[in-house]
């Protein structure tokens, strides 16, 4: 299951975000933005920004993730937030013949569907061996022929083959990744992922993160969250109809942050 960790992230965030918002407001030098800006200050700052919807100085605040235990299929999803870095464990460098997956609860709750997928992901780990295997054999005696010493052959020979294996490795293939965004990428990524109509996973990772955040910033994530907490649903007939759970429980959440 997917496992998120804050690694870094802008210190101070929210007198960063009441500095860049004070020189807009006012003629203060550099030098002096700081002066005086007190935590109650400051977030009378980020508040008054959310009241009036000025957005922009809320992206000189960044937090930088570790995500782990999640899928390749979160990847596609995740990496939709275009306001976004990303580093991921390459499977054209990393070798995956023993990968990990992940188990979708769905299945996990079905005994008959969990023995075929679990069946699968080994059919799944023999073939992308066996290919490994044929292409190594292949490329080393060409970089052999080449004239590369055997040892040098190998390891290259390696490096190309798992680069065509890799692709029958499934959606299901673990992976894990460092992920940065700024507060106002973060509070669009959470009204969009921590809506009940967001997938499972991806959800999941959304709520640990706006955890995680919220210790450290309260003020710029207090309003964080689906849209349903503070307005009226956008999903229309596709609404989840339970935005009074949802209420309550990113009340617990943010509580038990």
């Amino acid at each position: 299951m997917p496992n998120v960790m804050l690694i870094s992230y802008t210190p101070s965030p929210e007198k960063t975000v009441a500095s860049a918002a004070k020189l807009c407001y006012s003629s203060s030098s550099i030098g002096d933005l700081m002066d005086g800006l007190t935590d109650e200050k400051a977030s009378s700052f980020v508040e008054m920004l959310s009241e009036i919807g000025h957005e922009s100085p809320i992206e000189h605040a960044s937090f930088t993730f570790g995500i782990e235990g999640v899928s390749r299929s979160f990847l596609a999803q995740i990496t939709r937030h275009r306001i976004a870095s990303y580093s991921v464990k390459s499977q054209r460098y990393v070798t995956e013949g023993d990968f990990e997956y992940v188990v979708p609860p769905e299945i996990a709750e079905d005994s008959e569907a969990l023995k075929l997928y679990e069946e699968t992901m080994s059919q799944d780990r023999e073939v992308y061996e066996r290919i490994t295997e044929i292409l190594s054999k292949k490329h080393k005696a060409t970089f052999i022929a080449e004239g590369k010493d055997e040892k040098t052959a190998e390891r290259l020979a390696q490096k190309k083959a798992i680069e065509d294996a890799r692709f029958v490795l499934p959606n299901a293939c673990e992976t894990k990744m460092v992920v940065t965004m700024n507060a106002r990428s973060l509070n669009n990524f959470f009204r969009h992922r921590c809506c009940n109509r967001a997938q499972w996973e991806i959800r999941d990772v959304a709520n640990q993160m706006l955890k995680l955040v919220t210790k450290v910033a309260p003020e710029l994530f207090k309003k964080s969250g689906p849209p349903c907490l503070y307005g009226s649903c956008p999903e229309g007939k596709m609404s989840c109809g339970k935005a009074s759970e949802v209420k309550e429980f990113y009340g617990a959440l943010r509580n038990n942050g």
